[in-house]
């Protein structure tokens, strides 16, 4: 398959965040052709159309884990004894801890512990939570947690807010943070996501268009596909939900940059797209070789699938990639093979963000209805509570 080739860097003006800004012309019309390009490309891999799917044969039925009247949370992992983990971004008006291991009856308490739970404005944002986007498991006991930096959505990072931060569960201690510098975590960054492959981790910016790669061991991290298309929200691919056009708060059309991220089950591959899609994947080993520029990086990026707008993805064992459509309030996969399936349609799985699938094949999904919060209803909170942790099983 040949690859789509962007050699030349969008200018990124760092004056906004999380939405473009106007840039010249001449700018607008290299990267409009750029994107046409691919978009050719992606059109003419595509299996059949993959907004009308198939029906599944069944239908399977959710279950409510826990529920809150108080976190939003939009992140949840499971560890190997059964513990329960979720997040909350503090922008979204979440109260009570950041990251929470639920007990039994589905109350919160603070994870790992009430210090690192503790922040507020004016504090050390070097050793506790100032705003996690996601939380994920390894395979050797460690639960890892995005920290954007900063409190507010689309803001810059405050020094040392910016990291990641690895958790032992064994111990319930923190084993090591990983801060990230302005180099990498920039003042328009909103780190989003993280996956793994050997000692490399994957990180998504969806503030400052762009890709983190950072070696486990050494803690040196580095930034790649900067401001091309492949990273960057196109403006012709809007985020739906309800059928209305979510709109950030200056009013424009809301513009999420890099975020749902994959790595194949062989680690041969690793997807990545923008919230509202293209999917794009290119060879991990590519991603591993230090040195090499965005030019070269992206005559390697190729076209996988053409994902809507999502609030995350999950990958299974056999390379299965399960997805929440937004503008559906459902449920997706797309096999192996390039066959596209709706699982199940909800008004339950509005804005089910960051599904988790745990070793028993059971799907976790919070839905923090993120379009319903005050940022982008004018200050005026719309969140249905109580906000729900779902479960489906999928064996």
């Amino acid at each position: 398959m040949k690859a789509v080739v962007y050699r030349t860097p969008l200018p990124i003006d760092h004056e906004d965040s999380l939405l473009d800004a106007d840039v010249p012309a001449e700018t607008c019309m290299k990267t409009l052709t750029a994107i046409l390009a691919a978009t050719s490309l992606l059109v003419a891999c595509q299996p059949p159309d993959a907004s009308a799917p198939s029906a599944p044969t069944s239908t399977p039925t959710l279950t409510v884990a826990a529920t809150s009247d108080a976190m939003i949370w939009n992140a949840v992992a499971v560890a190997d004894d059964g513990r329960i983990f979720v997040s909350a971004p503090r922008w979204t008006g979440t109260r009570g801890p950041s990251l929470a291991r639920l007990d039994a009856q589905g109350r919160p308490a603070p994870y790992p512990d009430a210090a690192w739970n503790a922040w507020k404005p004016g504090d050390d944002a070097a050793h506790a939570f100032v705003n996690i986007n996601a939380i994920h498991r390894d395979t050797e006991g460690g639960l890892w947690v995005v920290d954007t930096g900063s409190p507010d959505f689309g803001g810059a990072p405050l020094p040392g807010g910016a990291k990641l931060v690895r958790i032992d569960l064994a111990r319930d201690a923190v084993l090591r943070v990983y801060p990230f510098d302005e180099r990498i975590a920039t003042p328009r960054s909103y780190v989003d996501d993280l996956r793994f492959h050997g000692r490399n981790a994957y990180l998504t910016d969806a503030g400052q268009p762009g890709l983190i790669v950072l070696d486990i061991d050494t803690g040196d991290a580095r930034r790649v596909l900067d401001g091309t298309p492949f990273t960057t929200a196109s403006e012709d691919r809007p985020i739906v939900v309800d059928g209305q056009v979510l709109r950030a708060p200056d009013g424009k059309p809301l513009r999420v940059h890099a975020d749902p991220l994959e790595v194949s089950p062989d680690g041969q591959w690793f997807y990545f797209a923008p919230l509202s899609g293209p999917m794009w994947r290119i060879e991990t080993r590519w991603l591993d070789t230090p040195g090499l520029d965005d030019a070269t990086l992206a005559e390697h990026v190729e076209p996988w699938f053409d994902l809507p707008a999502v609030g995350g993805t999950a990958m299974d064992a056999d390379g299965t990639l399960y997805f929440t459509d937004l503008a559906q309030n459902a449920l997706r996969k797309r096999t192996p093979d390039g066959e596209v399936e709706t699982i199940l349609t909800d008004p339950r799985l509005h804005w089910v963000d960051a599904p988790y699938l745990d070793a028993r094949g059971v799907l976790w999904m919070p839905a923090p209805q993120m379009d319903r919060v005050a940022l982008f209803n004018g200050g005026e909170a719309r969140t249905r509570w109580p906000v729900e942790l779902l479960t489906l099983s999928l064996r």
